[in-house]
């Protein structure tokens, strides 16, 4: 089946779209997101990129690498590993900084706060836009086990996940200083690296179909380690901990649910 490019295109944009909306809230919100409100939408990000990783990722991945008649758990350990220590390098190289925290990780550099915040959800945007991508590299290859609908339910779960990441990143940068204008174009760059990680995925379509197990895992693993490195600390920081625990529960369950229904 061949799809027409406007479709491919739109479903690798989508996330994109929700990290734009989620920035655009530094226009609606005078004041900083609250503590506890912050802490429902890292743990419903959380829950939504786990549930992704497993339904849209893990699972067609050990349903490939059954059919090419491959050990079904070895490109899956292989490529979560991988993801998971290819995240682990660029997070000791590319110098960042987490909400809440003052000390910088990665290399030393000279860049400002706002930069370093933006750069740290940049980096964690890699491995969804790589995820979305090899999704569609495998809808393109005609892999049976990928639909036009589940492809979809992956690029739309993750931008409902970037809507809360856009804002959470938008509003500090609003109060480090900056503009509106500004706090709303740094929120919608770190978002940028999502569809041109998934579109380079996606033009080296034809040469990933032996190794698309391998990739489908590589990017949950990418996306686990996010999870577990950024995202629960930083909603079981401090107090009021069982809301990010609720949100967690709440993302992983609508993620669940679009993937089971429509892909």
């Amino acid at each position: 089946m061949k799809l027409m490019s406007t479709e491919i295109m739109l479903g690798l944009w989508i996330p994109f779209f929700g990290t734009t909306l989620g920035a655009a809230m530094v226009f609606c919100l005078r004041k900083n997101i609250k503590d506890t409100v912050q802490k429902l939408l890292l743990g419903f990000a959380s829950g939504v990129m786990i549930a992704a990783s497993v339904w849209s990722l893990i699972m067609p991945a050990i349903e490939m690498a059954q059919e090419q008649r491959v050990i079904a758990w070895v490109p899956a350990s292989v490529g979560f590993m991988l993801g998971v220590l290819f995240l682990l390098g660029l997070d000791s190289v590319i110098p960042h900084i987490h909400l809440e925290q003052d000390k910088p990780e990665g290399i030393k550099t000279q860049l400002k706060k706002s930069t370093m915040l933006v750069l740290a959800v940049t980096l964690h945007n890699i491995p969804e836009g790589m995820a979305v991508g090899v999704v569609f590299a495998g809808l393109i290859t005609e892999s049976r086990l990928i639909t036009l609908a589940g492809a979809y339910v992956l690029a739309m779960g993750i931008a409902i996940q970037n809507f809360p990441e856009g804002a959470i990143i938008s509003m500090p940068l609003l109060k480090e200083g900056g503009s509106k204008k500004k706090a709303f174009l740094y929120g919608t760059l770190s978002g940028v690296v999502e569809p041109i990680a998934a579109i380079l995925t996606v033009l080296l379509s034809r040469l990933v179909v032996p190794v698309l197990p391998y990739l489908l895992s590589f990017a949950a693993g990418a996306m686990i380690y996010v999870v577990v490195e950024e995202l629960i600390p930083e909603s079981q920081n401090g107090q009021h901990t069982n809301v990010g625990t609720i949100g967690a529960a709440l993302g992983f369950v609508l993620m669940m649910t679009l993937d089971v229904a429509l892909g």
